[in-house]
C-alpha cells in the first residue's frame, strides 16, 4: 500500500487494487482509520478514529 503522505501522526495511503470503488484514500492513525471518497469529497468510513480528529 503506498503512502501519499505523512502529516503528523496521520498517514495517507491507498490500495492498488481495490476493485470498482470509486477513487478514495485511507488516512491511518494510531487509533483507528477512515476512508474518504475523493470526487465528491465525502466521510466513506470511519473505524476507530475520535470525531474531532476526522473533522
Amino acid at each position: 500500500m503506498p503512502t501519499v503522505l505523512r502529516l503528523l501522526n496521520w498517514r495517507l495511503h491507498f490500495y492498488s487494487d481495490e476493485g470498482q470503488e470509486p477513487p478514495h484514500i485511507h488516512v491511518r492513525t494510531p487509533d483507528g482509520e477512515c476512508k474518504f471518497w475523493l470526487s465528491p469529497v465525502g466521510l466513506a468510513r470511519v473505524e476507530g478514529v475520535r470525531p474531532v480528529e476526522v473533522r
